[in-house]
């Protein structure tokens, strides 16, 4: 599993998400639930699972996490249980697409978008590639 921020490129995997009593936050930040999520796709065998911060390149989420799965079942399997997971800690997703096919399964909970996709369908859409782009600044030129 990777888990990395895209402009800096650093490692978050030792940052805690859990408060003095060892609960997670009821009010979790967006990298606590990036966490949680990278969590609940290990916990079920995910494979190459990234978790992008695209805080500086758009508004509409803070994470995106993309992982694949190695059938329709895994896929549908590993979205179901990233929303168990999160709605044992009182999260609940806005929405779930795509859970019907098995595919590409997105889990939206606003800050943190996951994208559980089967290897070809990844590598068609290559999210990571697109979102490793920089944003356009003013006059359409990136950086």
């Amino acid at each position: 599993m990777t888990v990395c921020r895209q402009k800096s490129n650093t490692i978050f995997n030792n940052t805690t998400c859990t408060g003095t009593n060892g609960e997670i936050d009821p009010h979790m930040k967006s990298e606590q639930l990036a966490e949680l999520v990278a969590a609940a796709l290990d916990d079920v065998k995910a494979r190459d699972t990234v978790v992008l911060d695209v805080r500086g390149m758009t508004g509409v989420t803070d994470y995106m996490v993309v992982t694949s799965g190695t059938s329709n079942r895994h896929v549908k399997s590993l979205a179901a249980n990233v929303v168990d997971e999160a709605k044992q800690k009182d999260m609940r997703p806005i929405g779930v697409e795509g859970d019907n096919v098995g595919e590409w399964v997105l889990v939206d909970f606003g800050d943190v978008v996951v994208h559980v996709m089967l290897p070809d369908a990844r590598a068609f859409y290559d999210i990571e590639r697109l979102w490793s782009v920089p944003a356009a600044g003013p006059g359409g030129n990136a950086g």
